[in-house]
């Protein structure tokens, strides 16, 4: 069975770093990534490692801010969010697949495997 387990998630003041990190269990992805969603929006794409460290993807809102890069001792997905805003605020659901197109990567139902979400809070 395919399992994506998201931790890290918190409260965290305006203007410093938090770490989420995602395991993925019962298969290997070529590619891994983050969305993020506040009630009643869509999900939003965050960022994306295709293929390997050396193709990464992201959202106008989190570049520059944000770093994502794949931990495979765990097979897993790490998003360090610094200098983090009250707009950063949403559950952040990790995402995988392996049928991924480039061109579709930031529609949340282009992955096959979505974790059950971590709630960030960023205060002011």
């Amino acid at each position: 069975q395919v399992r994506l387990e998201e931790s890290g998630g918190g409260l965290v003041q305006a203007g410093t770093s938090l770490t989420l990190s995602c395991a993925a269990s019962g298969r290997k992805f070529d590619n891994m990534g983050w969305f993020r969603q506040t009630p009643g929006r869509a999900r939003e794409f965050v960022a994306l490692v295709w293929r390997s460290n050396s193709n990464l993807y992201y959202a106008d809102s989190v570049k520059g801010r944000f770093t994502i890069s794949r931990d495979l001792t765990k097979n897993g997905v790490i998003l360090q969010m610094n200098s983090v805003k009250p707009e950063d605020t949403a559950v952040y659901y990790c995402v995988a697949g392996n049928r991924l197109i480039l061109s579709q990567i930031r529609h949340s139902d282009a992955y096959e495997y979505s974790g059950q979400g971590t709630q960030v809070t960023v205060s002011s």
